[in-house]
Formats: C-alpha cells, structure tokens, sequence
C-alpha cells in the first residue's frame, strides 16, 4: 500500500473539475465514461469484445464494457452507485489496491468529506452494518472508517451485498482538492484490508463475467471525451494493435511482473539487466523507480528541479546583461531593477516600460511568477559579484553560475524538461517478456498548465526500495496509456499490446 500511495501523494497537486457518463447498450455490456481534462498545477459505442486467444470478433454477453473518463489526463476515474436506491459516487479505478470505499455520512469533522458525495445509510433498503474499525495507510495520512455490505452498480451490473468502507476521516490532503470520491481497487484480496472481497471477484463469483480477467485501455488522444476503457471478461479489439504479449503474474497481491533492461535511446541503464519487480498501478500518473535509473533518463531528457530550471532560465536569458550591467560600474542592488527583472528594489519602482517589458518576456515560459525570476536575479548577480572579486574570467563565472544552479535544492521532488524540447527527446524503453515496449517523449512527459506559461514535468519519479522486495518499478499511467493491458487472473498473467490511440 505504501508504494502506491507515496507515488498518489506526490500528484496531489494535479486535482481539478471532473464529470462522469454512465452509458448501456442493447448488448448488456455495462459502461462507464472517464473524461479528459488539461492538467493544472493548481490541482498536479457499444463495444465488440473478442476472447482471449482468438482472432475473430465475438459480442461475448458475459463481459463487462467500462467506459472510462480521464481526470486530468493522470486519473482515471469513473461512476459507480451503491445502495438501493443507487446512491452515486466517483471512483478512481486502482489495480494497486484493492478496497472500495466513499465517504461516509457520519464524516461529520474531516473538511474533504464535505466537500464529497457521502453514503447514506438510512437511504438504502438493502444495507446490512458490519461496523468492522479500519484503517488504510498512506504516506501523506491515513484514512479510517468501518465495513459496511450493500448492492454496488457499476453500469448496469449490480453486484449483490459487496464489501465496501465508510470512510468517516479523511486526510486533508490531498483528499481537499481531489474531485473524486473514493478508489475501486482491481488489486487481489491478500492487499485488501481485513481481506474484503474485492469488487471484481464478486463479479465472477456471482456469475456476471465469464472469463477470469479485465483489460485496460487508456487513451492518449486529448480531443476525445473517451479517456479510457475497462472490460471485465474480455477485451475490445478496436483499442489495441498486434497480438498481446504474457508475462507471469510473479506475486499475488499486486499485479506484480517483472521487467528487464530499461534502455535509453537503445542505450542500457544497466540495474535491471537481469530483472526488477514492476507493479502495474492505474492509480497513479507517473512512473517510478530505483534512482540510479531515473536519474541516468531524467539526465538523458534534459530534466531538472523546478528551481534549477527556473536559475537556468534566469541565466539563459539575462547572464550577460547582468554581467554587462555590473561590469558598467551599476550598483548591485539594483542591477536587477535596471534589466527590468525586478519591479521593486527598496523604495525604488520599476518603470512602466520595464514592467510592461517584464510581463510581456519574463513572465512568459516561466512557472514560478515573477518574485521568484526577481529572487534568482538577485542571487545571480550575488554569484557574480563574488567571482568577480576574484578575478575569474566571464566563461569562468558563468561556468560557476550554472554550477550553482544545478546544486540548488529541489523541494517538490519533481523534475521538468523544456516544452520545445519533445520532438528530439530519446526513447525510454522497458524490455518485458523479452520484447521491447518504448515511450515517446509525448507519452512520458506531462504537460502542465500554470498561470503564466505550460511546463513540461518527467513523467519518471526515483523510489528506492531495499532487496530482497526490491528493487521495483511502479509503472503507472505514462506506461499504461500507451500499452493496452490484459489482467489475466484466471492464467495468473498479464499481457502487453500496443494501444491504438
């Protein structure tokens, strides 16, 4: 659970304003729509299913068709209702977990449950009181409630007297901006709290799916209302290219394989030569794994910590005139009130004509506003100013600067490439089953919108996990996008096709 959810906590920050469609169709199969939404820093048909194995198309009326929604182009999340009447709710569709849970009425102290559609109790004639305590863990705060069993819609399958939670707390973050409800896990009952049955398993036990195992697709495609797609029984031809390649399930809990060397641009990293773990994690956007492999590719794409590609930038663009304007005998506290980068300095103002040209080419590709292109001016021109001192030649002190700004901190643990950059970036390659499964640029990278500018964030996050658990891979939504997926409980496997985006 705590891999999952470390990796959940670093993209609080892409939350925001979501809808859910829920859709049937003559044939029976139950769908429920995920909707693409541009990300925020502020927050980070009928369908014809084919079976396993064979090539021809079968309407299989044993399988369930899932449209899904895309929040934010990082959560997939779709709605589901419980109770009887139907009460409704947004879930995110999590194959890292395996709990379903909403919050409760009885949330009455936690600020997000307000916020939140909340399960009634008293409203549903089919709900049954287990009162089970529990708790789920997560590394920015916990969650905690009591089991409940009540009737679970999803489409139009209902699910007889499922195990679900009540959520009655629930941590300020990053419940507080998420739009969402609560989490549908996909993952086996050994990670389910107090070993609840899972969801899915109760959809093969009461007969609703034929076949032992869902497929996933998530789109790619940003102009679609259609972000992605679940089918518990079977799989939809029309979102995947070529044959699907099977790994073995390795550990039962999570959907757990292992993968082999990751190359950049055809080039080795070398550590998972003979094999990592990987967890297959649709409730999570991003990619993580050990350091010394995220750090050789974030290397690789030219990505670094917001600061230090904000001092770059401050560098790129203004390193000579504030070489020029120190070296002209300008005092150096107002330096950078004289190359327009800051708007005060003291009690003196900038001019219109240096404001107007700061909003109009300061501002403009940065991410942080123009206090922090101020601050890394002023700590610029500090640098200078001491290697100057000591008589260093320019490409010496610029040589210095950039050094500097490399070593600055990096507080949100994120790393961002240049937007104008995508188009030359290499390849990330994982090799599973003995095959090759490249990333675009395009598919790794999030593009994030702030409010002066769109930046560009790696899609790669180091986590370290000690032997003999790991090290691992946590491949989320980045990998998922551009590989149509099979969970396969009944073969205990998980196939790979490319998705047809």
């Amino acid at each position: 659970m705590g891999i999952k959810f470390l990796l959940h906590a670093i993209c609080v920050w892409t939350c925001t304003t979501c809808w859910v469609l829920t859709a049937s169709t003559d044939d029976g199969l139950v769908r429920v729509s995920l909707k693409k939404q541009p990300l925020d820093l502020k927050r980070l048909n009928a369908a014809r299913i084919t079976r396993v194995g064979l090539e021809s198309n079968v309407n299989d009326q044993g399988a369930g068709v899932v449209y899904l929604k895309n929040y934010l182009d990082t959560q997939y999340y779709g709605e589901i209702g419980i109770g009887s009447p139907s009460q409704s709710f947004s879930v995110v569709f999590d194959t890292a977990s395996s709990n379903l849970w909403v919050p409760s009425s009885k949330c009455l102290f936690s600020i997000p449950c307000h916020l939140h559609s909340k399960f009634r109790a008293r409203w549903s004639s089919t709900y049954t009181k287990i009162g089970i305590p529990c708790t789920i863990s997560y590394d920015y705060g916990d969650v905690s409630g009591f089991f409940s069993v009540d009737h679970v819609k999803v489409g139009e399958i209902i699910v007889k007297d499922q195990e679900f939670i009540e959520i009655t707390r629930e941590a300020f973050l990053p419940f507080l901006v998420a739009k969402y409800d609560g989490i549908l896990g996909l993952g086996f009952p050994e990670i389910s709290v107090e070993q609840a049955t899972p969801l899915w398993f109760s959809m093969m036990q009461q007969g609703h799916i034929n076949h032992k195992l869902f497929s996933l697709w998530l789109s790619g495609d940003l102009t679609s209302e259609l972000g992605g797609e679940i089918v518990f029984g079977g799989l939809d031809w029309r979102h995947f290219r070529g044959g699907h390649t099977y790994v073995p399930v390795t550990r039962s809990g999570y959907w757990e394989i292992v993968v082999g060397d990751i190359l950049v641009e055809s080039i080795s990293t070398g550590v998972c030569k003979f094999g990592c773990a990987a967890i297959l994690d649709s409730g999570t956007p991003l990619i993580a794994g050990p350091t010394q492999i995220v750090d050789q590719i974030n290397s690789a794409i030219g990505a670094e910590g917001i600061v230090s590609m904000e001092c770059r930038n401050v560098v790129s663009k203004y390193g000579y005139a504030l070489w020029n304007t120190l070296i002209s005998g300008v005092r150096p506290e107002i330096v950078c009130v004289d190359v327009g980068l800051c708007l005060y300095n003291g009690s003196q103002k900038v001019s219109g004509r240096l404001k107007t040209l700061l909003e109009d080419e300061t501002m403009e590709g940065s991410a942080m506003g123009e206090s922090a292109v101020c601050t890394f001016c002023e700590m610029i021109v500090f640098w200078i100013q001491v290697q100057l001192k000591q008589q260093k030649t320019k490409d010496a002190v610029f040589q210095y600067v950039d050094q500097l700004c490399d070593d600055l901190p990096n507080p949100i643990g994120k790393s961002f490439v240049n937007c104008g950059s995508l188009e030359i970036l290499p390849d990330v390659t994982f090799t599973i089953g003995n095959k090759s499964f490249p990333l675009t640029p395009q598919q790794y990278i999030l593009k994030v919108e702030t409010s002066y500018s769109t930046v560009c964030v790696s899609g790669f996050v180091p986590l370290d996990v000690p032997p003999p658990r790991g090290p691992i891979w946590v491949l989320g939504d980045r990998f998922l996008s551009a590989y149509h997926t099979v969970f396969d409980f009944g073969n205990m496997r998980v196939g790979f096709a490319k998705s047809a985006n």
